[in-house]
């Protein structure tokens, strides 16, 4: 889809969570396209670093602030065009280890931006929605209209943003935009820490020369999906001029899936060109995880028809970039 980059000079755009990994790579596109650019994030998983690119831009402003505060919110609202709501707290196990947070940020939050938003006149509402809405539904591949029970705490809020969301259409108006991700990789995902993405956890470990863990037996598969990807159906949902398109949920992904076993092989071999050694490192088998889906496979053809959607990168061609940042930036 070739998108008239032009339309987004001078807009205003909110960022939540925006020191995250998708929220930054987001803000970094938007500042390219000469976007004016607020982003809004209290620092429990996003990183400074992400960020300090852009403090130098007179395009860019920081607020420091959590979305659980409406005034908070609302301050982040004012005068800006359009919303790209990130924040949340990540991670089928965090929420199960603690889901009154996780329900807090990614429902309370949720409904605070909704609110914020409509309140203070932003046009329209981007907001990270999840694959895990699938839940329990066999069918592949996985079309939006067709959705199972949720497996885990994490599930139930991104399925409760959906509900909501439309809601605010019938009630207020107020119009979204929906993004259910499946499984995002690449530059600055943080591969450290108890809920870390099993791409950058993978390489980190690899880089380290030890065995990764996989959970299962390793045919668990995922339509994994490179950043600028995501990137590109943010960019869009908020440029779309097709009315049909609006109010909806769409899938974002590859429309292709990878075992776990695959993944590992393909990672070994872009690593490989950088250290010979990391082709002979084997995996651990550990067990499954509670809530984790056997396997997700997403139909993309929503959003090719109602918003002209079409992957930049292939699974293969998103890891070779996403082992090239990797190397150089966690060696």
């Amino acid at each position: 889809m070739i998108v008239d980059f032009n339309i987004l000079e001078g807009k205003k755009i909110l960022v939540t969570g925006g020191a995250g990994f998708i929220g930054s790579n987001l803000i970094e596109k938007l500042l390219n396209l000469k976007a004016e650019v607020v982003c809004l994030d209290n620092f429990a998983t996003g990183k400074r670093e992400n960020i300090e690119p852009f403090l130098a831009n007179p395009n860019f402003k920081l607020i420091e602030g959590d979305i659980r505060n409406i005034e908070i919110c609302k301050k982040a609202c004012e005068d800006q065009e359009f919303v790209l709501h990130q924040a949340a707290l990540g991670s089928v196990p965090r929420s199960i280890n603690d889901p009154i947070t996780s329900n807090e940020v990614n429902v309370g939050g949720f409904l605070n931006m909704l609110v914020a938003a409509k309140d203070m006149g932003v046009k329209r509402m981007v907001y990270a929605a999840s694959s895990s809405t699938y839940g329990d539904s066999a069918a592949l591949p996985k079309i939006e209209a067709n959705i199972g029970k949720p497996l885990s705490p994490y599930a139930i809020t991104k399925y409760v943003n959906e509900l909501y969301a439309d809601v605010f259409k019938k009630t207020y108006d107020f119009n979204t935009i929906g993004l259910r991700y499946f499984n995002v990789f690449g530059k600055r995902q943080d591969p450290n820490g108890p809920y870390a993405a099993v791409i950058p956890k993978f390489v980190q470990m690899l880089i380290k020369h030890q065995s990764p863990v996989i959970n299962g037996g390793g045919e668990y598969s995922r339509d994994f999906t490179y950043i600028d990807n995501v990137v590109q159906m943010n960019i869009l949902a908020i440029t779309t001029d097709n009315e049909a398109a609006l109010n909806e949920v769409y899938n974002v992904a590859c429309g292709d899936r990878t075992t776990l076993n695959d993944l590992l092989d393909y990672l070994k071999e872009y690593l490989s060109e950088y250290d010979g050694n990391i082709r002979n490192i084997q995996a651990e088998y550990g067990p499954y995880r509670k809530g984790d889906v056997a396997h997700s496979l997403a139909s993309i053809e929503k959003a090719e028809k109602l918003l002209g959607y079409k992957p930049e990168y292939t699974v293969k061609g998103g890891l070779e970039k996403a082992v090239n940042w990797y190397w150089e930036n966690l060696k």
